[in-house]
């Protein structure tokens, strides 16, 4: 467990070590993000950070920890992983179309399923009981990954906010992995600690105020691996192990739900960028940068506890947790207006029944 350690701070200060020279080649590649309209930043900011994580998580992995992880699933997972590192690269100094994007995440999906075996096979649900997937394996674990993907890929729009994100989600991951799911496989909760520490090293120079991006490089690397990773605990489906991931990743799959619902609502389409996102709301709402990232990342810490006691929950347990965390986070986005100021169904009602329970309280006569 000490070599572990030693050899996961190794790779955390690797990782700081290559970001420089990455944000040196984002410059001759012409991976820079130029301030707009959307965009946060004010002036031009090399991107393509992702790099510097998937190299000292590809050398912590094959070098660092090569006796900890099995050597065909790390080939074939490795295979996807430059699918999807290249096509984050293009992105970033080309800029791809979203279908091309798709297509990308889509290869690198098929690969994990076909070459490495990291797939759902079956669904375990009560009161119904368990079932093999069959066929149904191939699209639902194609959706999931595609899904998660692009949901990290969405977050990225604050200095460091789907970089620290996703320490949190994936830390998570990594204990309830360790501790509940995988005691038999713990190589994967390591597998998953060595790409934590590939993104401590690079947080410092990704923090506001930033010197680079994740760029679609790092996002979309680490929301697929993030995908990836969840279907590790996810190969035999039970209520409980679907929901876990869910909560862990709660911050980019609510902000990806509330915004195809956004523009769904309001008849757009579902690939259109705007700038109603959770962060985008949260300076609106008069936050700062920094208060804006560090909000969010104590948002990203309630799910990953709530998260952890889902393991320790019975089944009607689970289901009142679950009702809790729906009514919360419902009650929370409609708060800070997410869907829009007009559309707040839950707080009108709670004010509705206020003013009729106010009218119907006996009045003090003099």
């Amino acid at each position: 467990m000490f070599s572990i350690i030693v050899k996961l701070f190794v790779t955390m200060i690797i990782a700081a070590a290559l970001t420089p020279f990455v944000r040196k080649l984002a410059f001759i590649l012409g991976a820079v993000d130029k301030p707009n309209a959307r965009r946060v930043n004010t002036e031009a900011m090399p991107t393509m950070g992702g790099l510097a994580i998937f190299l000292a998580f590809t050398f912590s992995t094959f070098v660092l920890l090569r006796n900890q992880l099995p050597t065909h699933e790390l080939y074939s997972v490795f295979a996807a992983e430059c699918t999807i590192l290249l096509t984050g690269m293009i992105d970033d100094i080309r800029e791809l179309k979203p279908r091309q994007k798709m297509l990308g995440i889509l290869v690198a999906a098929l690969i994990v399923y076909f070459l490495g075996g990291i797939r759902m096979d079956n669904i375990s649900l009560p009161f119904i009981g368990q079932f093999e997937l069959g066929w149904l394996s191939l699209p639902i674990t194609i959706i999931w990954i595609l899904a998660i993907t692009n949901a990290v890929n969405l977050i990225d729009g604050l200095d460091g906010l789907a970089t620290g994100v996703s320490i949190i989600s994936l830390f998570t991951m990594g204990v309830i992995g360790f501790f509940y799911l995988n005691v038999d496989n713990v190589y994967i909760s390591i597998w998953i600690f060595s790409l934590v520490a590939s993104l401590i090293g690079f947080l410092p120079h990704n923090f506001h105020p930033a010197n680079i991006f994740l760029g679609d490089t790092g996002s979309l690397f680490i929301g697929f691996m993030m995908a990836v990773f969840s279907l590790k605990g996810l190969k035999n489906v039970t209520m409980i192990s679907m929901l876990i991931p869910v909560i862990i990743m709660g911050v980019p799959i609510t902000d990806t739900i509330y915004a195809i619902l956004r523009r769904i609502l309001n008849k757009k389409p579902i690939s259109q960028a705007d700038k109603h996102h959770l962060h985008h709301r949260l300076i609106q709402l008069g936050l700062s940068h920094r208060q804006t990232v560090l909000a969010i990342y104590g948002l990203a810490l309630v799910f990953a506890f709530i998260s952890l006691l889902y393991p320790l929950s019975s089944f009607w347990g689970t289901v009142l947790l679950t009702i809790a965390v729906l009514i919360g986070l419902e009650l929370f986005v409609e708060s800070i207006g997410l869907m829009g100021d007009n559309r707040q169904p839950m707080l009108h009602a709670i004010k509705n029944l206020i003013k009729k329970t106010g009218k119907q309280l006996p009045t003090k006569k003099d």
